[in-house]
């Protein structure tokens, strides 16, 4: 069974993210809680602010999956519903079947490191 991964809207004011992490490689299989992506959602263009309003997101799997192929690459800024990866039930599941469902996954907020800032 295909799985595909967009990226949601975590925000409702967010337009679009920059992927500044992916933990996977593809090929690998992937336990629930495996850490895929970390985003950066930066709201400054929304409205004036004393500090940079950035929040760090990331994103986990809930179910267990084959990374079949990432459409992403870091520091990429990436709309709201575009497609950052393929997964699979089964290791040689053909990627031109249909997709069954959307993969599985929680956002979780994180602290940035201080250069970040």
């Amino acid at each position: 069974m295909l799985l595909t991964l967009n990226l949601t809207r975590i925000n409702e004011l967010m337009h679009s993210v920059v992927v500044t992490t992916v933990h996977v490689e593809p090929g690998i299989a992937l336990a629930p809680g495996a850490a895929l992506f970390d985003l950066s959602v930066d709201l400054s263009a929304v409205a004036a602010h004393d500090c940079p309003p950035i929040s760090l997101y990331r994103i986990l799997l809930r179910e267990p999956a084959w990374l079949r192929r990432v459409h992403v690459d870091c520091n990429q800024d990436v709309a709201v519903n575009a497609l950052l990866a393929q997964f699979s039930t089964q290791a040689e599941e053909p990627l031109d079947s249909a997709v069954s469902r959307p993969l599985r996954v929680a956002v979780a907020g994180i602290l940035g490191q201080s250069e970040t800032w």
